[in-house]
């Protein structure tokens, strides 16, 4: 076994969180929750399927809003934000005041709507929009907790809707994604390649 050039391995400390000392490729979600007669939207990175079933998870602290609000009200909506509503979805980040609810006080300044068979809204204008209904929690994970739910629907961008006789390459290149880059900074991806399956890979 060759051990490859070991001389550009750093060892990093594990005493602290190890996340800030390098970059990671993450989508970028705004978490939509039911809060009061408001609401509540709020970004969000560590967000991932649940296998390969209509399953949708992401990370939140208990300490926040969505967290208590996906207890109380029992589901959520994700919203994928096009490349060009970044300062839409980080303006959906701005801290609370106690004096005012988060929906008073920023969120009904955002585009939001609202679809069939659906009470909460979505950020107006998402390529991906999922109305889930909360799943489990799993909390422990050091001041945070995985939050799962089941897609009850799902709704498209027509431009973003992967069909078999469409170019795919072309078809990113017109209407590219959004990533954020953990952690700090952001992306357009719009230059993508088939992947190189070894021949008889299966899922």
């Amino acid at each position: 076994m060759s051990d490859g050039n070991v001389k550009h391995i750093e060892r990093i400390a594990t005493e602290a969180p190890v996340w800030q000392r390098f970059f990671m490729i993450a989508p970028l979600a705004v978490i939509g929750t039911l809060e009061g007669e408001g609401y509540d939207l709020a970004p969000k990175h560590m967000v991932t399927p649940m296998g390969f079933d209509n399953y949708f998870g992401f990370v939140c602290s208990p300490e926040h809003g969505t967290y208590k609000n996906i207890q109380e009200g029992g589901g959520f909506s994700v919203s994928f934000p096009k490349p060009d509503q970044t300062l839409i979805a980080a303006l959906s980040a701005s801290p609370r005041q106690e004096a005012l609810c988060k929906s008073d006080q920023v969120l009904r300044f955002l585009p939001t709507v609202r679809l069939p068979e659906t009470d909460i809204p979505f950020l107006s204008g998402s390529y991906l929009m999922l109305d889930c209904e909360h799943f489990r929690t799993l909390d422990g994970f050091g001041r945070n907790s995985l939050i799962t739910g089941r897609i009850r629907n799902a709704y498209v961008d027509r431009d973003y809707l992967r069909m078999s006789e469409r170019d795919e390459q072309q078809m990113l290149r017109e209407h590219p994604l959004l990533a954020y880059v953990a952690e700090g900074r952001f992306a357009r991806v719009a230059e993508t390649y088939s992947f190189p399956f070894p021949k008889g890979f299966k899922r």
